[in-house]
């Protein structure tokens, strides 16, 4: 997906919100400004906002001194959802339709994005999940909700690429890649994590603390990008991508890196930006289940 004019004022929001929480005083705020005013005239817009958002977050760790912004706010993130997660277990094991539980729960948690929404009560957006989610979803819309491709791709799956998003958010994906484990023992399940911290998207040791390698096979996509940007990704990622016969895509960062790509990909998301809206094509708010 490519950048549009619309971008360029969020790479400002968002690079501002990141400086602050950085700890960058007023001075070196407009500092940061100042340079991304100067790199914009440079940015591609044909490549994708994830890739374009890569020099603009090195302004801000190099000005701030910090390499991880986010660190605090990955923790409260992955904190408030450890505390729900036994709930969420409970729902998807009374469910009818256990899988399709497991879905709707790991796509609500795309809520939990600093990148597109910084104005969220974390506790009250979970407790809205939990209370919603089956609200939430499209059921009627097979273009929207595809649950049956989901379905049909995992019973003749092998390999599995589960592309995460963010902290706090993958909690919520253990919840589909054990319900994956339980009724499709057969397939390899490798969840892929940020080479690098940017934004609140999930790292290793996000994997590791909410115990997702515990569930499965954690590996590094390489990527420094808010995404799983074609070509930030390690050789190795590539490979892995180019062999599994199903990828899921969580979130928009990932969506933005990998629509249009080829790959056997399924992405969950919840929409959240005005273009997303107009790509897909979907309302904001609504919960996508797409390939």
């Amino acid at each position: 997906m490519n950048t549009y004019l619309d971008c360029i004022p969020c790479f400002f929001s968002q690079a501002l919100f990141a400086a602050r929480q950085a700890g960058c005083n007023e001075q070196q705020q407009k500092q940061v400004l100042d340079e991304i005013s100067r790199l914009v005239p440079q940015l591609s817009m044909n490549a994708s906002p994830p890739e374009n958002a890569v020099p603009i977050y090195r302004i801000i760790n190099r000005i701030s001194g910090s390499t991880d912004p986010f660190a605090e706010i990955k923790e409260q993130s992955n904190k408030a959802a450890q505390s729900v997660y036994p709930d969420l277990v409970r729902r998807v094991e009374s469910a009818s339709d256990p899988l399709l539980t497991a879905v709707e729960i790991a796509i609500s948690g795309n809520i939990i994005d600093y990148g597109a929404n910084r104005d969220i009560d974390l506790k009250e957006e979970i407790e809205n999940i939990l209370d919603q989610e089956d609200k939430a979803v499209h059921r009627e819309s097979r273009e929207l909700f595809d649950i049956e491709s989901l379905r049909a791709g995992l019973a003749a799956a092998r390999e599995l690429v589960y592309i995460g998003d963010n902290a706090g958010e993958i909690v919520f994906d253990k919840i589909l890649v054990s319900a994956i484990t339980k009724f499709y023992p057969e397939i390899r399940i490798l969840y892929a994590v940020r080479g690098k911290p940017i934004i609140n998207d999930v790292t290793l040791a996000d994997a590791r603390t909410t115990g997702m390698d515990k569930l499965c096979e954690v590996v590094s996509s390489g990527s420094p990008a808010p995404g799983a940007v074609p070509d930030f990704v390690s050789p190795e990622f590539n490979e892995l991508l180019n062999k599994a016969d199903i990828i899921i895509s969580k979130g928009q960062g990932n969506y933005e890196a990998l629509s249009g790509s080829g790959l056997p990909i399924l992405f969950l998301l919840r929409v959240k930006c005005d273009i997303i809206a107009r790509h897909i094509p979907a309302e904001l708010g609504d919960f996508c289940l797409i390939k």
